[in-house]
This record gives C-alpha cells, structure tokens and sequence, in this order.
C-alpha cells in the first residue's frame, strides 16, 4: 500500500474526543501500528510489538483475481506477537463492481469477527495507471462514489461493519469530488508521508482514525499512527 451513522461508529468517534484540530494531535495519545503485504516477505512481528506497535493491516486482496500469497502468514505471525490486525483489499474500480470485491475479499481474509483483536476490514483507494485509466480508474466522481458505497453496503451486510477507507487528501478530491458520503460510517485512513501531521482531512470526515506517516517502519512494511489510545484502538476492533 503506497501513496500514488451507525451508532457504534458515533460511539467510536466521541471515545476520541470529536475533532481537535490538526494542531493539537500531537499532545492526544496514539498508537502505533504498520501495513503490510507480499511487498515485505519477512516481518519482524514480534519486534514490532515490542517495540509498541500494537496493530497491523494486511493486504488480502486485489480486484475479484488476486489473493496476495502471504497474506495468511501475515496475519498468523501478527496473531502469534500479540498484535490486533486486519485484512485490506486493494480497489480496483474498472474491473468489476464493488459488491463483487467486497465479497472477494471476505471470502479471502477480509472478513470480522468480534474477538476483540480483528480490526474491520480496508478498502485500499489509490491512484489507477494509465493502462486502468487514468488516475481514477475512467470513472466520473459520481460513477466513483456509487462503486464505493457499492463495495461499503455488501461489506457491511456480509459483517456488520462498515470498512475503513484508505485514501489521500488529492484522490478523494479528484476521484469523488471532496464527498462526505462515508464520513458518518467509515473510519479514515489518511495518508500523507509528513513529519507536520496527517494535513487536510477530506470528506466530510472529523478526524483520521489512522494516518499513515511514512512509506517504511523499523520491523516492515508502512508506518501507521492510530489517533486514539489503545483502549480506543480495541473498540475499534470490538464494534
């Protein structure tokens, strides 16, 4: 993964405190937290949670074709160390529709249980090549923003979870145009690699739950940074 209301989801966000301004993130409690995919063979999972980090999220995923191979060595490594941890799947909107990824990906990894350790699962937004597209996929915002609801609904009555959503500040703005349509439901994962803060937060959305600050951590993959306490982080995977 690179850079290129329910009431539970109400709950969650007044266990954060409703939307301190980005300049005062610093002084909130945080935990950090990386992903992962094939892209990163071996992890360190048991120095990562030494170190702190106490969540991860795990490609499964891709389109309606691909399972990513080390997905379930992942995810059995980051059970082994402790870690609380999630699957994500990697949108590809010009392929098929969201339901049928949505049910892809449950049915290979995505899926949640209330175990108090399984995070919901990640819809992965990115930048689509020109071979796809273009950057967002050949679709309109309007065409873009019916794919994603398509993918959040059939997510959430396969799991009685909305998914958190992955995506930059300039995507969503170019690719939905700027919509607030997920911002009551979906959990925010922002990513912009800063050592100033998560930056302008998109879509209607308070806050970022999770902000992806860098493109590399110690023990693999990318560095994350929940914007919460680990009590938050465990509601978060509890529902």
């Amino acid at each position: 993964m690179k850079l290129a209301p329910t009431f539970a989801f109400i709950a969650i966000y007044q266990a954060f405190a409703l939307a301190l301004p980005a300049s005062n993130l610093q002084k909130r409690a945080t935990v950090q937290g990386f992903d992962i995919s094939h892209y990163q063979p071996t992890v360190n999972y048991q120095g990562a949670y030494n170190s702190g980090a106490r969540f991860v999220i795990i490609k499964a995923t891709e389109g309606t074709t691909y399972i990513d191979p080390k997905f379930s060595q992942h995810y059995n490594g980051a059970t082994a160390a402790g870690l609380i941890r999630g699957g994500y799947h990697f949108a590809r909107p010009a392929s098929s529709s969201g339901a049928a990824q949505a049910n892809y990906f449950v049915a290979h990894g995505g899926g949640w249980s209330g175990d108090g350790r399984t995070l919901p699962g990640m819809l992965d937004m990115e930048y689509g090549t020109a071979s796809q597209g273009g950057t967002c996929y050949g679709l309109s915002k309007t065409s873009m923003v019916a794919w994603i609801r398509d993918f959040s609904n059939t997510y959430h009555a396969q799991t009685t979870r909305w998914p958190m959503i992955y995506t930059t500040n300039d995507w969503w703005v170019s690719c939905t145009g700027n919509s607030a349509a997920f911002s009551s439901n979906s959990p925010l994962v922002l990513a912009r690699y800063s050592s100033a803060g998560p930056g302008t937060i998109p879509g209607g959305w308070p806050f970022q739950t999770i902000w992806q600050n860098k493109d590399s951590y110690a023990y693999g993959g990318d560095s994350d940074v929940f914007n919460g306490a680990l009590t938050n982080l465990k509601k978060l995977a509890t529902g």
